[in-house]
Formats: structure tokens, C-alpha cells, sequence
């Protein structure tokens, strides 16, 4: 009888392996980004709205846009078994990234006085570093869940996995009302 030891990959290898969803999740927030700041650029300088009430705006305006690119481009093969609860996991951090975000913007501009236009911009920078670096951990960990993975050719014979999975079919089925 042989026993095998698994291996767990190093930090390094796990961040190869991440590098392709990080740069997917860079593209998708970075046209968030684009829509962030272009919404809160109008917003200050077109409807003459205060900087936290346009950077809210703002945010909300990216973040149903990053959630299309995230469920149906960069995380269109996780587990989608029940969308509420993703979408609520998705609007859940995304507020708290966006709470971050207006946190450091309103701090720049109430107790450090920071306040032109264009240091409104360098702190909304500063606040959506801060935020991504959230949204991304919290996303990928709670929000878009990998699929579970067998662990060999014995696992695909665990009853307990089959179970789960035509579970999981099922609750994809329509139901139909006669």
C-alpha cells in the first residue's frame, strides 16, 4: 500500500495562479473606475453636488456596471446556485468598499481641509486603492465561490458528492406551475 503526501503550493504559486483573475478583476475595475469618475467628475462640477454625495453616486453607478463584468466575464464559471444571495454578498461589500472609499475622501476633506477639486480627485484615488484591495478579497472569497473540486478518482465516487450535485441541479430546474 502506497500513501502519497499532498503538497499545499507555495504563496508564490498561489499568486501565479491568481495573476490571471487579478488582471480580469483590473479590467473590469478599471472601467468601474472610468464610470466612477466620470460620474463624480459631473456630479462636482456639473450639477454642483458636494463631494461625498457625488462620490455615492458615483460609486453606485460602477458598481452595478462591475457587476456584470464580474459575474458574466470574470467569474462567469463560479458557483451561481443562488443569485440572491450573491447579489446581496455583492452589494454588502461593495457598500462597505464604498463606506472606505468615502471614509478617506471625507477625511481629506473635512479634518485635513483638503478640499479643490482636484485634491477631492487625489483622495478619491487614495480611497478606491484602499477599497479595491477590499472589494477583491471579499469578493473573490465570500461573493463568487469556486466550485468545489474532486480531489481524485475516489472522490467521484463518494455518494455525498453526487448527492450535492444533483441537489444543486435541482435547484437550477424551473418549476413549473400547472
Amino acid at each position: 500500500m502506497t500513501t502519497t503526501t499532498a503538497t499545499q503550493p507555495s504563496l508564490v504559486q498561489r499568486l501565479r495562479g491568481m495573476s490571471g483573475e487579478m488582471i480580469k478583476f483590473g479590467v473590469v475595475g478599471l472601467s468601474g473606475v472610468v464610470v466612477n469618475f466620470l460620474v463624480f467628475w459631473v456630479c462636482i462640477n456639473g450639477l454642483n453636488l458636494a463631494s461625498l454625495r457625488s462620490n455615492v453616486a458615483a460609486t453606485l453607478v460602477a458598481i452595478a456596471t462591475n457587476y456584470l463584468g464580474y459575474r458574466y466575464w470574470l467569474y462567469k464559471d463560479r458557483d451561481a446556485a443562488s443569485r440572491k444571495r450573491e447579489i446581496t454578498l455583492f452589494l454588502v461589500f461593495s457598500g462597505a468598499g464604498m463606506l472606505i472609499e468615502t471614509g478617506v475622501l471625507g477625511f481629506s476633506v473635512y479634518v485635513l481641509g483638503l478640499d479643490t477639486h482636484m485634491e477631492q480627485v487625489a483622495a478619491k484615488v487614495a480611497g478606491l486603492a484602499v477599497g479595491t484591495v477590499f472589494r477583491f478579497v471579499s469578493y473573490r472569497t465570500w461573493v463568487f465561490k469556486a466550485m468545489p473540486e474532486l480531489a481524485g478518482p475516489e472522490a467521484a465516487a463518494e455518494p455525498g458528492v453526487v448527492t450535492e450535485a444533483e441537489l444543486l441541479l435541482a435547484a437550477e430546474e424551473p418549476h413549473y406551475v400547472k
